[in-house]
């Protein structure tokens, strides 16, 4: 099969991120080995490819949105059966029996494993998923639609729980890439007004498109107090704008992996009146089947770039200097 490592993260001209052909793994006795039809494009790729993210595992395959089919499964396995539609997500693996994992946290897990991070991932045209952790996708959604639902989604609902939203409040939505365009979604569908604050001019008519009620720059001041928000982009300079944005009361959630340092706050401007600053940290599998469940119930309009597999180092730099319309995957 054809696979991609990272050997050395770094910047466009200093990694060595590069595709070979290899033998298809096997699976191990909990497992499913699952054949590529699409792998969603995520930012946390680029964060592994280019460093940001240490590396746990040398020469990694990066990937954790994989749209596919079983064709096998180790013995162990009872749920799934060959031919079966599968999707494969960030989540791996979890303990099962640290203080979080027994709570129902088992996102905060003490020793978790992670798709194309901890193990090899979709980059891929075969790739394996232990059956604990594979996701039963929705009906009436293409595999490139079903791609970016397995991490763009499920992270963007996580992130829309963790912002505190109130019945038909005002959601901010700060940068507009993948998941922030489903989670917009979303908040629709349970009666929110969405006002969107990106830099990008395309990414704002698409919001405007799927329902905003305004767009705006990345730092821009929305038309009104905000009851919650959430930090899509990397970006840390943008917490401050949006924390000053926020009504009495109101959250800000903070939805990547990696944020770039974060200005200094003023207490009365930014945090005063009982406003919150959230982060967001993985999901549960609770998540991704609340998430799904939702996908089936509400038709979401899924926008996609699509690229041949070979060229996941150009889909990496298009994602990187927002060149991406919507979610870019990778179609072997």
């Amino acid at each position: 099969m054809r696979a991609w490592r990272v050997h050395s993260p770094g910047t466009r001209q200093a990694r060595k991120f590069e595709q070979a052909r290899e033998a298809v793994p096997r699976p191990g006795p909990d497992e499913l080995l699952v054949r590529v039809l699409v792998c969603g494009v995520c930012r946390t790729d680029l964060h592994v490819v280019e460093g940001d993210l240490p590396v746990h595992r040398p020469d990694v395959v990066p990937g954790h949105e994989v749209a596919g089919r079983v064709v096998a499964t180790g013995a162990e396995v009872l749920d799934f059966r060959e031919g079966d539609r599968v999707g494969i997500a960030w989540l791996r693996h979890t303990c099962g029996v640290c203080r979080y994992c027994r709570q129902g946290s088992e996102n905060l897990c003490v020793a978790p494993e992670f798709t194309g991070w901890d193990a090899d991932g979709g980059y891929a045209e075969y790739a394996t998923v232990p059956a604990a952790y594979a996701h039963r996708l929705p009906d009436g959604y293409s595999d490139a639609e079903l791609a970016p639902l397995l991490c763009a989604g499920i992270i963007g609902y996580r992130a829309l729980r963790r912002a505190w939203l109130p019945a038909r409040g005002r959601l901010g939505i700060y940068g507009f890439g993948a998941s922030a365009h489903l989670a917009m979604q979303v908040a629709l569908a349970e009666g929110a007004t969405v006002h969107v604050l990106t830099r990008d001019e395309r990414a704002r008519r698409l919001a405007l498109e799927l329902g905003a009620a305004s767009t705006g720059g990345a730092a821009g001041v929305p038309p009104e107090p905000l009851d919650s928000a959430i930090l899509f982009a990397p970006a840390g300079e943008l917490v401050p704008p949006a924390l000053e944005a926020l009504d009495r009361g109101g959250t800000l959630a903070v939805a990547g992996i990696h944020l770039s340092d974060i200005p200094g706050l003023n207490y009365r401007r930014h945090l005063f009146q009982e406003k919150q600053l959230r982060s967001v940290t993985a999901n549960t599998r609770g998540d991704a089947r609340d998430f799904l469940d939702f996908a089936a119930r509400h038709r979401l309009h899924v926008v996609t770039t699509p690229y041949p597999l070979d060229e996941a180092d150009r889909a990496l730099d298009d994602l990187a200097a927002d060149r991406v319309h919507g979610a870019a995957v990778l179609v072997p």
